[in-house]
C-alpha cells in the first residue's frame, strides 16, 4: 500500500488496534513489574530488526506487546528520577496534535495552536503567581534552563554586540541541576565561569556565601552575569531562600534565574513555600513533571519578552511577518531558540480544561502528604535513616543495619540494596549522594501513587536489605 492510498477507515482499524493496547495497559498497569520482563540482549533480539523493504500492515503491530512489557510501568509505585506519570487524558490528546500536526513557530502557521499555547503558558504564569510573565513551551527544563542563561547573557554581556561577548560568571548552588553547567558550556562561558555556592544544613544555597562569591569576582574584573536559584533541587527537593538571593541579584545588577523544572509548580498546592517566584527574571517548569502530563512539556516563562527577543530574534526573509497585528503576527521564533515547534499545548490545554486546575492542587498536595509519611516511617524504622529534610516530595535515606561498615562499605551495601529492590520490580527507587553518602531516593511526581504503594517501600527495602547482609 502505498502512504497515499491509507485512508480515514483504515486509520479507523488501527486505531482501534492501538486504543485495545493502551487501554489494556492502563487497566493492568498497577499489577505489572516495574522492571522490564527482559534482558537488555533479549530485548534487542526481539525489536531490533532489518528495515522492511515492503510494508507489513497490520502485521507491524505484532510486537507492541513487546514494546509494552519492556518499558517501565508507571504506576503508583515507580518512585524514579523526577518523572511525571503521563495523564490519560493528556495522552489523548496527544494523539490528536500528532494528527493535526501544527509547526506552531507563528500564528500563521498554527492559529489555534499558537492561540492554545499562549493561553497556556499564561495559565501557568498565573497558577504560580507570576501573573506578568509571558513565555512559551519547551522540550524539558534543560531547554528553559539553556533558553533563560541565553536572556541572560545577551541582557548583561551581548556576545552580538561586537561580536565578542565579554567573560561572565554564573552562580548555582553545589546541588544545582546537571543542565546549567551544560548550559554554560553551550553558550560558550565555560564550566569554569560556573560558581558553585555551598549550602546549609537543609540543601539550600547560603544567601552570604552568594554574595561574597559574586563580590571576590568583581574585585578581580569578572562580570556577575547569573544567579540560578533552585525551586526544587533534584537530589532532595531544596528550596534556595529566594527572596534573599533576589536582593543580592539586584545590588550585583545580574539576572535571577529560577530552576523550577522540579518543584516550582507545587506552588499550585503550596504557594507560601515559593515567595520571591514573581522576582525572577526568568522561570524554568516542567508540566510533565508535577501536572502529570506525557512527555515533552516544559516551559520558560520571562517577564520581559523583548529580553526574549533580543536572544533569540534572527528572522529569514521567508520567515518574515507580512502583518504588525499582534495577535496574527506573534511569532515564537522571535522569542524562542526552536523554529519547528510541535503542538505541546494542547495535552495540557485539554487535561487542565478536562479536570480543573483544583484537582492538580489536589493531586500535588497528596504527593507532598505521602512523601511526609514515607519520611516519618523512616525515621521511626531502627535500620533506616533520614538524609535529608522533605521539603517537597523527593525522601533521601539509607539503611544502616546492625553490622558495623566503613564509610565505603557502607555505600557499596546501600548500592546493593538499590540494584536489589528495583529487580525485585515491585517498587522501583533512584539514588542520590549527599556529602559523599551513597543514599536510596524515593520523588513522588505521581497521581496514581496511593498510600498503599507508599507503605509497601519500606518492607522492599528491608526485604533486599536481607538478601545483601
Amino acid at each position: 500500500m502505498s502512504l497515499s492510498d491509507f485512508t480515514a477507515g483504515d486509520f479507523r482499524v488501527l486505531l482501534s488496534q492501538i486504543s485495545e493496547l493502551a487501554v489494556a495497559y492502563l487497566g493492568d498497569m498497577d499489577s505489572r513489574a516495574i522492571q522490564p520482563t527482559m534482558s537488555g540482549l533479549k530485548v534487542v533480539g526481539a525489536l531490533q530488526s532489518a528495515l522492511p523493504e515492503k510494508g507489513l500492515g497490520l502485521a507491524a503491530l505484532q510486537d507492541l506487546d513487546t514494546v509494552i512489557d519492556n518499558s517501565r510501568a508507571q504506576n503508583g509505585r515507580f518512585f524514579g528520577y523526577v518523572l511525571g506519570s503521563g495523564e490519560p487524558v493528556a495522552a489523548a490528546a496527544d494523539l490528536l496534535a500528532s494528527v493535526l500536526n501544527q509547526n506552531v513557530t507563528a500564528w500563521r502557521s498554527g492559529p489555534a495552536a499558537a492561540t492554545v499555547e499562549r493561553t497556556v503558558v499564561q495559565w501557568l504564569a498565573e497558577a504560580i503567581g507570576c501573573q506578568e510573565f509571558s513565555g512559551s513551551l519547551t522540550g524539558g527544563g534543560s531547554s528553559a534552563n539553556l533558553m533563560g542563561l541565553a536572556m541572560a547573557r545577551e541582557a548583561i554581556l551581548p556576545a552580538n554586540e561586537n561580536g565578542v561577548s565579554a567573560q561572565g560568571t554564573v552562580y548555582a548552588s553545589e546541588q544545582v541541576h546537571m543542565s546549567i553547567g551544560k548550559s554554560v558550556a553551550l553558550l560558550g562561558l565555560g564550566r569554569h565561569n560556573l560558581r558553585l555556592v555551598p549550602t546549609d544544613a537543609e540543601f539550600r544555597m547560603i544567601p552570604a556565601e552568594l554574595d561574597a562569591a559574586m563580590a571576590r569576582d568583581r574585585s578581580t574584573g569578572k562580570r556577575p552575569l547569573a544567579v540560578v536559584a533552585s525551586a526544587g533541587t533534584v537530589n532532595t527537593g531544596a528550596i534556595d531562600p529566594l527572596v534573599e538571593i533576589a536582593e543580592i541579584v539586584r545590588r550585583h545588577k545580574a539576572w535571577l534565574h529560577i530552576d523550577g523544572a522540579y518543584g516550582a509548580l507545587a506552588a499550585i498546592a503550596q504557594p507560601e513555600k515559593f515567595r520571591g517566584l514573581d522576582q525572577a527574571d526568568s522561570i524554568s517548569l516542567d508540566p510533565h513533571k508535577w501536572l502529570y502530563q506525557p512527555l515533552d512539556c516544559g516551559c520558560l516563562l520571562y517577564r520581559n519578552p523583548a529580553a526574549a527577543q533580543v536572544a533569540f530574534s534572527h528572522t529569514g526573509d521567508y520567515a518574515r511577518a507580512l502583518t504588525s497585528d499582534p495577535i496574527e503576527g506573534f511569532a515564537f521564533f522571535e522569542e524562542s531558540l526552536e523554529l519547528s515547534r510541535r503542538f505541546r499545548a494542547l495535552k495540557l490545554w485539554l487535561s487542565l480544561r478536562y479536570h480543573g486546575l483544583a484537582a492538580f492542587r489536589e493531586a500535588i498536595e497528596k504527593d507532598l502528604r505521602l512523601a511526609r509519611r514515607l519520611a516519618d516511617a523512616i525515621r521511626n524504622h531502627p535500620h533506616l535513616e533520614l538524609e535529608a529534610p522533605v521539603e517537597l516530595s523527593a525522601v533521601c535515606f539509607r539503611y544502616r543495619g546492625p553490622a558495623q561498615r566503613s564509610a565505603e562499605a557502607e555505600n557499596r551495601h546501600n548500592e546493593a540494596i538499590l540494584r536489589r529492590v528495583n529487580h525485585r520490580g515491585k517498587v522501583y527507587l533512584s539514588n542520590a549522594t549527599l556529602h559523599g553518602r551513597f543514599c536510596l531516593r524515593a520523588c513522588l511526581v505521581n497521581h496514581r501513587t496511593t498510600q498503599a504503594d507508599i507503605d509497601a517501600v519500606i518492607p522492599e527495602v528491608i526485604a533486599a536489605a536481607a538478601k545483601v547482609e
